[in-house]
């Protein structure tokens, strides 16, 4: 796991509203160079295994997508959706399932894909829909983890880096469906205290 440092970088990007900042903290070369070390542990521990991927909607497209392309061999995915914001940037505490699986997960060897850990709350949901279902293996593995924000007992088993307490956008993530597409994680800051919907 990699730790990121608070960066002061203000990338000036197009997409970006008055009253709004990004500031880069893991740029989209690293991202693509800690996918690949997290493709080679989660190979490790199942060189030879067919592998079925779970994102859950919609942070984790791009980390999936890109992390399917590097494990190689057999790999299926599905998708689920869940919901634990309200309104602003904090979370509700309160999980909702919103899309389900597709297809079972029986007797298959799992690998949740989540965008971030923080609270820890969503994850331990998740652990217990998933363990319901009966795979041969569970593991999960996040981009971001936000440690200081846990309130769950709860961990990923591959973590690709660790982060400051900041609301964070970019490469899946997202506020107010907007900057999921910048390539970068970025550290997002507002100029005034009025901040609308966020999921």
């Amino acid at each position: 796991m990699s730790t990121i440092p608070i960066t002061k970088k203000v990338k000036r990007m197009k997409g970006v509203r008055p009253g709004e900042t990004v500031r880069v903290l893991i740029s989209e070369a690293r991202l693509q160079a800690r996918l690949k070390e997290l493709a080679k542990a989660i190979r490790r521990d199942f060189p030879t295994e067919p592998l079925h991927l779970i994102g859950v909607l919609k942070g984790s497209v791009f980390f999936l997508t890109d992390l399917a392309r590097e494990l190689g061999g057999e790999v299926s995915f599905d998708f689920l959706s869940v919901s634990s914001y309200g309104q602003g940037t904090d979370s509700t505490g309160e999980v909702k399932l919103i899309k389900d699986l597709d297809v079972s997960i029986e007797g298959k060897t799992v690998i949740v894909v989540e965008d971030i850990l923080d609270t820890g709350l969503t994850l331990k949901y998740l652990l217990r829909f998933f363990e319901e279902k009966k795979p041969k293996h569970l593991r999960v593995v996040v981009l971001l983890d936000k440690e200081e924000r846990r309130i769950a007992d709860v961990h990923a088993d591959y973590v690709g880096f660790a982060i400051p307490n900041e609301f964070v956008v970019g490469y899946g993530l997202d506020f107010d469906e907007r900057y999921r597409n910048f390539p970068d994680v970025c550290a997002l800051e507002f100029a005034t205290k009025n901040k609308s919907k966020s999921t």
